[in-house]
């Protein structure tokens, strides 16, 4: 488990790399909201200091309001940074979690990426959205407000896509923030997947990544994703902590 200041700082970087259209702090609680897209880590309570567990069942229904005014339901976002103290209360209230995901980074100076081929990212964003969303399972629905949260980030963002005879193959997203580098939302379409295209179009954004001056990879992916978490491991990654998501029992 690394030390809190340093989850600390990725949290601070998620939170850069895909920002929220509105933030409120109750106390070290960021409550994020996002009325254009319904991703979790746009629509999550994330506690960020393990000591901050005043008035917990006052906040709660305060965050649960903030939500429902967003249409939204109560999620929180549990990292190593939660209170044990409301970790204890919703599993008393018997929380569901769910989405276990786990936080890995690769030192960029220990991977070696002469072979990859230099890819310069796309400054249409828009393309890169539709890409995305041919490859992936979101709805095209959600296209506004994916191309807005994209366009708001304020770090260097890299978008790559990887076609093969007019066919989207595969799309990442990444986003370079001072010494480090995070690498998101990458999809292979299943047509094309176990081909190396995942590899080819990873090692070419690291290799971005390392020319344009990061020194560490970081990226978040769900424990269950066994093929991707398999496929980090195979550039270096380590595993550094995890975090899921808890959800209010649905009443029968």
């Amino acid at each position: 488990m690394p030390g809190l200041a340093q989850v600390r700082r990725l949290e601070a970087v998620s939170f850069r790399s895909f920002p929220s259209t509105s933030t409120h702090y109750d106390g070290t609680w960021a409550i994020r909201l996002t009325a254009g897209h319904p991703a979790k880590r746009l629509n999550s309570v994330n506690p960020l200091d393990p000591s901050d567990h005043a008035y917990i069942d006052a906040r709660l229904e305060l965050a649960k309001r903030k939500f429902e005014s967003f249409g939204r339901e109560l999620v929180f976002r549990q990292s190593p940074l939660a209170p044990p103290e409301l970790e204890d209360i919703l599993d008393d209230r018997g929380w569901v979690r769910f989405d276990e995901s786990i936080v890995m980074m690769l030192d960029l100076d220990k991977v070696d990426l002469p072979n990859h081929i230099d890819h310069v990212p796309m400054k249409d964003i828009g393309y890169w959205v539709d890409s995305f969303l041919h490859l992936s399972a979101e709805t095209k629905s959600s296209k506004p407000g994916l191309f807005e949260v994209i366009q708001s980030i304020k770090p260097n963002c890299g978008l790559f896509v990887k076609n093969l005879d007019d066919q989207h193959v595969a799309a990442v997203r990444c986003v370079h923030d001072n010494d480090l580098v995070g690498v998101f939302d990458f999809v292979t379409g299943k047509a094309f997947q176990r081909q190396g295209n995942a590899k080819t179009l990873m090692g070419s954004a690291l290799k971005w990544a390392k020319q344009s001056g990061a020194r560490y990879a970081w990226l978040q992916v769900v424990a269950e994703n066994t093929a991707a978490f398999e496929l980090y491991k195979s550039f270096g990654f380590e595993e550094l902590y995890r975090y899921s998501y808890r959800m209010a029992p649905v009443k029968s």
